[in-house]
């Protein structure tokens, strides 16, 4: 039996504003993102991260993913989500997710920390 697919979305770090998070920096999101991914593939998932840019290109590169990976879940990180002025780009999002993969689940993490047992309410390996 094929591995079930996860395709994790999230605001690449090195977008992101961490005025009003002063102890985080984009390499210990980095981290804790791709630690996410490895606890994921040890779990019996095939999973892959997609870091988009704030609207350049963010629909271009998720839609690139989303056709190439089929994934059978999709996490949209906290970072899409908040701060509401991000509100515009994260609907568009889920809307390429149910458009391009109106098959798969939609989970959501707490934070970078929190993906693996986001995905793991929705479906099994």
């Amino acid at each position: 039996m094929a591995k079930k697919t996860v395709l994790a979305i999230g605001i690449d770090p090195s977008f992101a504003d961490f005025t009003t998070f002063p102890h985080l920096t984009p390499e210990l999101i980095g981290q804790f993102i791709e630690t996410q991914i490895e606890k994921l593939r040890s779990l019996g998932y095939e999973a892959e991260s997609c870091l988009i840019d704030l609207g350049d290109t963010a629909e271009i590169v998720t839609t690139a993913a989303l056709r190439s990976k089929r994934p059978d879940c999709v996490v949209i990180g906290a970072g899409l989500r908040q701060p509401a002025e991000r509100l515009p780009l994260f609907e568009k999002i889920v809307n390429l997710v149910l458009i391009h993969t109106p098959y798969a689940r939609i989970c959501f993490n707490t934070t970078p920390a929190d993906t693996a047992e986001a995905v793991q309410r929705w479906i099994k390996p």
